[in-house]
């Protein structure tokens, strides 16, 4: 199981992606949420060990800016996050979390997930029954990761070495 927590402006709100990986799922979507029995067979098809489940740990409120999606409205003073209130930090405190405001004063949402995934992350990852959903009741954790390191491989030296061909001379045994 891995969870991704961002923000994507179709989505409308933040939210916690939570994919899991099993070779056998628990809980699985219904048939109901797809547009065609065709559609709910193509997807089981197609994705025989994989789940995806989208939860959303940051309420709608007044906090939206109602002119741009992007935005966080410029007279918003906090933020629902799973049902307790939060006060939206000043912009300056932003810098001291290692986040760049693009746009001072006015803040993306998307930098606003950057701070709170760095202040409280814990009040935005997956409760245990959300992590769990797609999972065996009877399973165990075994080995949780809190740090990942996923290379850019399509930029730098990276993408260098590995899009370039390697020709090794072949010794002549005459």
């Amino acid at each position: 199981m891995i969870e991704v927590f961002g923000y994507s402006p179709h989505a409308g709100l933040p939210d916690t992606h939570i994919y899991t990986f099993a070779s056998t799922l628990h809980n699985r979507d219904t048939p109901e949420k797809y547009v065609s029995t065709a559609a709910y067979d193509n997807y089981l098809a197609n994705n025989p060990h994989n789940e995806s489940r989208f939860v959303f740990p940051i309420e709608e409120g007044s906090w939206q800016d109602p002119e741009s999606c992007d935005f966080i409205a410029e007279d918003s003073k906090d933020i629902l996050v799973r049902g307790r209130a939060l006060k939206l930090p000043p912009v300056d405190e932003y810098g001291r979390h290692g986040i760049e405001v693009q746009q001072p004063p006015r803040i993306h949402v998307f930098e606003l997930c950057r701070y709170l995934a760095d202040a409280g992350r814990e009040r935005l990852l997956g409760e245990s029954k959300e992590r769990r959903i797609s999972l065996f009741p009877d399973l165990r954790q075994i080995l949780p990761l809190e740090e990942w390191n996923h290379p850019n491989l399509l930029e730098g030296e990276l993408r260098e070495a590995v899009a370039q061909p390697v020709f090794w001379p072949i010794e002549s045994t005459t």
